[in-house]
């Protein structure tokens, strides 16, 4: 496109849209805030006054008339199908929000809609972007990884038990002050497609995956709802298409608001190791340690200097790589859409195996 700004809008413009997205597109000379889409009025104009959006609307339909060249879509996910597609076919490349959809056929279906568009698609996967899964991506594609992928464990915990069992809107260490989102946004499984899973362990996946290039194939899951409409925590032992095996642990833990110790602290840091065991080696991620090590029996043994906080969650990547792919530039896209729509399999089926007590086969 040519050097004019790149034209942005924002398809659910809520808690962490305000408090990431926005932010991170506002401090670039290259971008125009266009439109903003949300419910309720007040907040809206409370969103065009901070950010100078010019186009303020609670119809996303009215933003894609602006002639955006760019859109956010960060709403509930039961609505990330419609939107994003729309958005696409608007004529604009796209960064939708985790978890990507609720559906498998309708995230496989917007990843087929980008490429016959030729649009940009991308998720919000920012672990994807920092320097700790940089590093192991390095590792695995140029140092020779583990060989042969053979067994994936992932383990998650996070401060999400108030957003997933609120009933009024509950916040979580991301929210922006006034913006909690509404309840039905996690806690409806109509709307969620879930709690945990969908709402955290998308995030794990959206690593794992990356990093092996895996897909499932079986998944059995037992899921605890702790009396709530949605799951709190889930045990998953998936079957990838490779014959690989793998575990997936997820905990919602209560947010600092419950912390005995440190009531006034902010929640430290997510908890999310990876362990990747192949014919050649082993590879660890932990993000919370901001520790990685590869061990091959070639004999490599190679534990990586890292910078103070590599594992930390920050999400500036994808909006900038968004912004970057649409003005031209040649830069990676670490979250593309099929990535996504791996991930949507895996939380569907488990939740799909939790609720029937059997094994789900993943719906191609």
């Amino acid at each position: 496109m040519a050097s004019r700004n790149v034209r942005v809008g924002v398809i659910g413009a809520g808690s962490w849209a305000v408090s990431n997205h926005i932010p991170v597109l506002a401090q670039r000379d290259d971008v125009e805030l266009v439109s903003a889409v949300r419910k309720g009025r007040e907040a809206l104009e409370a969103i065009g006054s901070r950010f100078g959006f010019t186009h303020l609307s609670e119809d996303y339909r009215d933003a894609l008339e602006q002639g955006l060249d760019a859109v956010v879509v960060a709403s509930p996910s039961g609505m990330h199908h419609e939107h994003a597609k729309a958005a696409m076919e608007a004529g604009a490349n796209v960064l939708c929000e985790k978890p990507f959809t609720v559906d498998p056929a309708h995230a496989w279906d917007l990843h087929h809609t980008a490429d016959r568009l030729g649009r940009h698609l991308l998720l919000s996967f920012g672990w994807n972007y920092g320097p700790l899964a940089q590093e192991a991506k390095r590792l695995m594609d140029q140092e020779g990884g583990v060989g042969q992928v053979e067994h994936v464990m992932v383990a998650m915990a996070s401060g999400t038990r108030e957003l997933l069992t609120s009933t009024g809107g509950g916040g979580y260490e991301g929210s922006a002050e006034g913006f909690a989102p509404e309840a039905d946004t996690w806690t409806d499984p109509a709307m969620s497609g879930g709690g945990y899973a969908p709402a955290q362990i998308s995030h794990a996946m959206g690593l794992a995956m990356w990093l092996t290039d895996i897909r499932a194939q079986q998944v059995f899951a037992f899921m605890n709802n702790m009396g709530t409409a949605v799951d709190l925590h889930d045990a998953i032992s998936v079957r990838y298409t490779s014959g690989a095996t793998g575990s997936i642990s997820g905990a919602s833990c209560p947010g600092p608001a419950n912390a005995i110790d440190a009531p006034d602290e902010p929640w430290p840091r997510h908890q999310l190791q990876l362990r990747l065991y192949g014919s050649e080696g082993q590879l660890i991620v932990d993000l919370e340690r901001d520790f990685l090590w590869l061990y091959r029996n070639d004999g490599l043994d190679l534990k990586v200097e890292l910078p103070p906080s590599a594992g930390l969650y920050l999400c500036d990547g994808p909006p900038n790589t968004l912004v970057d792919l649409t003005a031209g530039r040649d830069v990676p896209n670490h979250s593309p859409a099929e990535l996504g729509a791996r991930t949507v399999e895996i939380v569907e089926a488990a939740v799909r195996s939790a609720t029937t007590g059997t094994i789900a086969q993943v719906q191609s």
